[in-house]
């Protein structure tokens, strides 16, 4: 089959504003991809889970689908072809799978929790996209009627009146589901835990969450240019929308079988007075607590690559490296491996989703845990947004910093690692070092009463 690529004959640049002119398209997705931006949309098929159900869906014309009358598994619709590589050296989107596991689908897989009534996961297969290459947008696609396609989305993007998306709107502010008092409680409860020996890590977080109408996606440049995000996103499913401005990698698939991980543990506000900044990343680069934390993930991690990889392969090439970003620094590490041949690399990811830096340790007292003390479904929130190309590589990030809004409802979640060695306070504040200025952005959307 021929490989279609045009130019797009357009004066649209950013990827929000070409969200907005193909916002009606089902399931539309946007990844920036560590510099690698991409705007896929009407997927040859594509599974969801909501619900406990699971359904599959083939599209019969454009912009239109039919539901099958029985769905497949994840890892039996993730067909890979190892020999299909691309001569490209970095690893991009090329043409297969994107979606998102939610938290709730992941830790379902090994824990019974309650799930949140949004779409827990999806995953379309995405043979025509857009991606941004040589300061502007091309179309490529290797399906049949590719030039037809072509002529319809140019058409929608450069539509005489553009497409005006329904403004967000909060009906109140965007506020903390507990009071401190009620995450104290919790804490103190992880604390209970870690002492009488159930775990020795817990990664607590608590829900931001406002009542809201209009799209989400308005939001979004203002939030991606806020945070400037490596593994930002938004995906659009009916009525539930996922605005991701994540700074982590949970696991890059690359060639010759190659992965590696990239967890963040250990955080610290960074400051406009260069000094305060300088001793705030100083603080943190020298926190024995913070690399007793992250060294706990790396472990647990290096233990979940372990399992599919070859014997010998998993090695922590990275250890307590610092990532400064808009309003935090970071602590992070790296762990590589090579995954024995005869696995599927959906069949991984999914064994070893949730990521540990999200849970805690060992993993499945720690999800336990979480279900038992936080008191509402993460939903989509430290699950995974990302692809897989059909030779097998991809990117997956950690859904940390991530809005989500189902119908009126409106949340996004903060927290971190709790260890014998935390300090309720100093907690507490982390949660808001890491959102606060998304939270404050997100506050400017409320609406006031004339």
């Amino acid at each position: 089959m021929s490989y279609f690529k045009q130019k797009l004959n357009t004066p649209l640049t950013s990827a929000f504003d070409l969200l907005s002119q193909l916002h009606d398209l089902k399931g539309l997705v946007f990844l920036h991809d560590q510099n690698f931006p991409v705007i896929a949309f009407l997927p040859q098929k594509f599974l969801i889970f909501q619900k406990s159900i699971i359904q599959q869906f083939h599209q019969t014309e454009f912009n239109q689908y039919q539901i099958q009358a029985k769905a497949t598994t994840v890892t039996e619709f993730s067909k890979f072809d190892p020999t299909a590589q691309t001569s490209q050296r970095d690893v991009t989107f090329n043409g297969g799978y994107i979606g998102f596991f939610s938290y709730d689908y992941s830790a379902n897989q090994h824990v019974n929790i309650s799930s949140h009534p949004q779409p827990s996961f999806f995953l379309g297969q995405y043979s025509t996209f857009l991606r941004f290459q040589d300061n502007a947008w091309y179309f490529h696609s290797d399906e049949a009627k590719a030039q037809l396609i072509f002529s319809r989305i140019s058409d929608l993007i450069n539509q005489p009146t553009p497409k005006n998306l329904s403004t967000l709107s909060l009906l109140e502010k965007c506020h903390p589901r507990w009071s401190k008092q009620q995450y104290i409680k919790a804490f103190q409860h992880v604390q209970e835990y870690i002492k009488a020996g159930d775990c020795y890590q817990i990664n607590l977080t608590q829900e931001f969450k406002a009542t809201a109408k209009g799209s989400l996606l308005n939001s979004a440049p203002a939030l991606w240019q806020l945070t400037h995000a490596p593994y930002a996103g938004y995906l659009k499913i009916d009525d539930f929308e996922l605005l991701s401005c994540s700074p982590e990698l949970f696991i890059e698939f690359q060639q010759n079988r190659k992965i590696k991980t990239r967890p963040i543990k250990g955080t610290m506000p960074r400051f406009d007075n260069p000094e305060d900044d300088r001793i705030s990343k100083e603080t943190l680069c020298k926190s024995e607590k913070d690399q007793a934390e992250n060294v706990m993930i790396v472990d647990l991690l290096r233990n979940d690559l372990s399992v599919y990889a070859e014997t010998g392969s998993v090695s922590t090439t990275k250890l307590f490296e610092i990532e400064s970003f808009n309003q935090v620094h970071h602590m992070v590490s790296e762990i590589t491996a090579t995954l024995k041949e005869e696995i599927n690399p959906m069949q991984m990811l999914l064994s070893a989703l949730p990521g540990g830096s999200i849970t805690g340790a060992p993993k499945i007292r720690a999800m336990q845990i979480i279900e038992e003390l936080e008191g509402a479904p993460r939903g989509a929130y430290c699950g995974s947004l990302g692809y897989f190309n059909f030779d097998g590589t991809g990117r997956w990030n950690i859904l940390i910093r991530s809005i989500q809004k189902y119908q009126n409802e409106l949340s996004m979640w903060a927290g971190g690692g709790i260890t014998i060695a935390s300090d309720a306070e100093a907690e507490y504040q982390e949660c808001f070092d890491k959102i606060s200025a998304m939270l404050d952005l997100l506050n400017t959307w409320q609406k006031t009463e004339v």
